[in-house]
Formats: structure tokens, C-alpha cells, sequence
């Protein structure tokens, strides 16, 4: 008995070897068979140069951003914007760079009037390549101090002006059998954010869409990227409205899109955006501190709502009021300080103190 031990552990241990040998064999060829499917399914990239490319809200803020880099690898530029003063400085600023440039006052809100401004943008520039739904509005506020018109207003704006413009686009890509689609949600768009409710809604809306639209067109080789940038420096804290208290308002949130330790230049953040349009991919998250609030959330969500439930006891009250105004004109010695020195800088280089917006909603 005893003599037989050493024998069948021999004989065990060389089951042992055989099977593990062939285990591993399996998992490295599934391996190399996935890499290769992997390989054969990833999208060309798509290079932007000589494309035609749309930029809606390009005349300013992360829209003029995202511009400015397509410029740079040789797109043929379309910027939409409601304002005529936007556009005429960014086109000046574009064409100085040597880029080709036209633009449309749109307002995304209508369809006519997209459908006008697409038109005549095809007729001069040809079909579009690619489009950036950039275009937007965010208002800042607790929700009793918030009206039925705020959330319209984001809605209208955030997503179903995203869909108007891609609307006006998506059967002609598919005919051609190439584009690219790329919409601007938010990590507000992945986690509802307090204070920003209407905002968070819209885009949970256009990121459901992305994904949605990205299934469909795929066959037709049109590819739909969703882009959940968290907070940019962009410049844009002043054209935003804020609501129920606007100086408390704006004084919580203009520095947190200001300082490095909170945000991502706009420059980065486009850059990263226009990567992820030519690569086709489906979803990017931009700034590390997004990245991890997006883990966080997918790893314990109610541990995440509890502690934002916690977080708007800290912010500001509506004080009975309903009053709307814009960042400019809510403006603190505390937002005057060192501590928002880059996001003024954002609001300079970026064009968005040229003209403010009118204000949405009460």
C-alpha cells in the first residue's frame, strides 16, 4: 500500500500537468481567436482632413474648442450658433489659422431651422462628414426655484436639438456608408447631480440616444460616440443661469470649473474628444475625477446618492425665490478672486464674454 502511494501521486500530478497544459492551450487560442475578431471588428480610423465637419455651439466655449482642433488636422469647418457676433469671431480667428470656414446662425430649438442652415452649409462646403453636437445651455439651481421652462428649455436644447441635427444628416451618411456622430453628455448625464436637475435629465437622454443610435447606424458605417466629459474649463460659468439665489449659486460653482484640481482644460478635453470622433469610439470619459465617480457609482450607487443627498444640504436654499440671472451678472468679489483666475481666462480665450446668452427659463 505504502509503496503505492508515491505511484499514483506521480500518476495524479501527471493528470495534473496534461490538464493544465491543455486548459492553457484553449485560453490562449480563445485569446488570440478574440484579439483577432477584436482587430477585424475595430473601426478604421477616420481621418478629418478634407472632411466637412459641423460643429453646433461653434462659436464659442468647448463648441470653438473642438473647432480649433479639427482645424488643425485639416477639416473643413460648418459652426452653427445663435449669434451672428459669435460666429463672425471665430471665423475670423479659424481662417487666420488657414482653415476653410462657413458658418449659419441655427437655432437648434427649431426645425426649420436647422433644416434651412444645413442646406445651405451642404451647398457650400458638400456633405457633411461629421457632426459635434456641442450646442447647449445649463442652468444651476434647486428645484423649487425651477419652472416647467427650465426643463423644456434642456430638453429642447440638450437632446432634441442633438437629434434635429442629426436627423438632418443621418440618411445621407448612411447612404455614403461613412460618418461620424459625436454628442456631448455628461458625467451629470451618468450620476444626476443636485442643483442641476434639469440639465442631469437632458443628458441621460442624449447619452441614451448615443447609445441607442450607435446599435442602428453601425451596420451603415456610421459611427455614434458619446462623450461624458466632467467639469472642463471652458469658460462658460458666466453664460449659464442661475436660479433661487444666483450669486450663492454662482459663487458654489464658477470656481469648481475653474481650478486644476476639479477640471480639464478645454484644450485637453477637446483633444480628446476629436481623438475618440477619428477612432470611432463608442464612449469616452474625460478627467480622472470623472473616471472615478463613474466607478464609484457602478460599484455602490446608493452608497453615491446617499452622499449627494448629504452634499445639497451644504448648498444654497431658493430663498422663496424664482429670480433667473446669467453668471455676468452675478458676479462676487469671492468669483473675482484668485481662485477663479482660470476660468476667466477660459472666458476670454474661448469666446463666451462676447455676447451673453438670453437668459432661460422663470
Amino acid at each position: 500500500m505504502f509503496l503505492l502511494a508515491p505511484r499514483v501521486a506521480s500518476l495524479a500530478a501527471g493528470y495534473v500537468c496534461a490538464y493544465m497544459k491543455r486548459t492553457f492551450a484553449i485560453l490562449g487560442a480563445v485569446s488570440l481567436l478574440g484579439a483577432g475578431v477584436a482587430k477585424a471588428l475595430s473601426p478604421k480610423r477616420f481621418s478629418l482632413r478634407d472632411r466637412v465637419v459641423l460643429v453646433t455651439g461653434g462659436g464659442r466655449g468647448l463648441g470653438l474648442q473642438i473647432a480649433r482642433e479639427c482645424a488643425a488636422r485639416g477639416a473643413k469647418l460648418a459652426l452653427f450658433s445663435r449669434s451672428q457676433l459669435e460666429l463672425d469671431f471665430a471665423a475670423s480667428e479659424l481662417r487666420g489659422l488657414g482653415a476653410t470656414v462657413a458658418t449659419h446662425v441655427c437655432d437648434i430649438r427649431n426645425d426649420v431651422s436647422v433644416t434651412e442652415a444645413v442646406g445651405k452649409l451642404q451647398a457650400e462646403l458638400g456633405p457633411i462628414d461629421a457632426v459635434f453636437n456641442v450646442a447647449g445651455v445649463i442652468e444651476v439651481g434647486p428645484v423649487d426655484a425651477l419652472t416647467i421652462a427650465d426643463y423644456v428649455d434642456a430638453i429642447d436644447t440638450n437632446f432634441l436639438g442633438a437629434v434635429r441635427v442629426v436627423e438632418s444628416v443621418r440618411e445621407a451618411m448612411c447612404a455614403r456608408g461613412s460618418g461620424r456622430i459625436v454628442n456631448i453628455s455628461s458625467l451629470g448625464g451618468v450620476i444626476a447631480i443636485p442643483h442641476l436637475v434639469p440639465y442631469s435629465a437632458s443628458k441621460f437622454a442624449i447619452r441614451g440616444y448615443s447609445e441607442g443610435l450607435r446599435a442602428e447606424l453601425a451596420r451603415y458605417g456610421v459611427l455614434v460616440t458619446a462623450v461624458v466629459p466632467g467639469l472642463m474649463r471652458t469658460g462658460s460659468p458666466p453664460q449659464a443661469t442661475y436660479a433661487g439665489q444666483p450669486e450663492k449659486e454662482y459663487a458654489m460653482f464658477a470656481p469648481s470649473d475653474s481650478l486644476p484640481m476639479t477640471s480639464v482644460s478645454a484644450q485637453h478635453a477637446a483633444r480628446r474628444i476629436v481623438d475618440a470622433c477619428e477612432r470611432g469610439t463608442a464612449e469616452i470619459v474625460i478627467s480622472w475625477q470623472a473616471k472615478v465617480a463613474v466607478t464609484l457609482y457602478a460599484l455602490a450607487p446608493k452608497a453615491v446618492v446617499k452622499f449627494l443627498a448629504l452634499f445639497s444640504r451644504f448648498l444654497p436654499n431658493s430663498g422663496g425665490s424664482k429670480e433667473h440671472r446669467l453668471g455676468f451678472n452675478s458676479e462676487t468679489p469671492f468669483t473675482q478672486s484668485p481662485l477663479d483666475a482660470l476660468g476667466h481666462a477660459a472666458t476670454r480665450d474661448n469666446h463666451e464674454n462676447i455676447e451673453p446668452a438670453p437668459v432661460s427659463g422663470g
